[in-house]
């Protein structure tokens, strides 16, 4: 079940890798400052992910004039993130919970992905996105249970200019 619209947004700190190496960002940071967008996503070097997040990284441009910082995250390591952006020309700030512990805070984990073609993986997100307003809290959610479908980025930034 989604984490309820309104409600105070789990905070955490996740790593990046970056040029000069690894980095930590905490979503509390930018409480305060500026608007959210969190993309949960299945896995780096997949073809929807990729979609998504090459689409995402063309409009980041948007994203920065409604005031929002844009995450990716995933439960790839940092390294394998930063080696598939640099391929795909990603360059949203994509965030490791290899352990899962965020997707599982923010309740968007399969319990057994990929199960038909026999992988059964357990923990990996869910495509979901989450708005998490200036002050910390909750104001838009979608996920799908299909992992091939790619949240609808129209209402997503409808959103975001309505939290202007």
């Amino acid at each position: 079940m989604p984490l309820p619209l309104g409600s105070k947004a789990p905070d955490f700190t996740l790593p990046t890798k970056i040029a000069d190496g690894p980095k930590r960002i905490t979503l509390s940071d930018n409480f305060g400052k500026t608007n959210t967008l969190l993309l949960f996503f299945p896995m780096a070097f997949t073809a929807t992910c990729t979609t998504e997040m090459c689409g995402v990284s063309s409009d980041l441009a948007y994203y920065s004039g409604m005031a929002a910082a844009v995450y990716g995250i995933s439960g790839d390591n940092p390294f394998a993130q930063e080696a598939w952006a640099r391929k795909e020309g990603i360059t949203v700030t994509l965030l490791s919970d290899y352990e899962h512990i965020v997707a599982r805070a923010y309740d968007v984990v399969y319990e057994s992905f990929l199960p038909q073609i026999g992988l059964g993986i357990g923990g990996v997100p869910k495509r979901a996105v989450y708005i998490v307003d200036r002050e910390g809290l909750i104001q838009y959610f979608d996920a799908n249970e299909d992992a091939r479908v790619v949240p609808d980025f129209n209402r997503v930034k409808a959103r975001l200019k309505e939290l202007q």
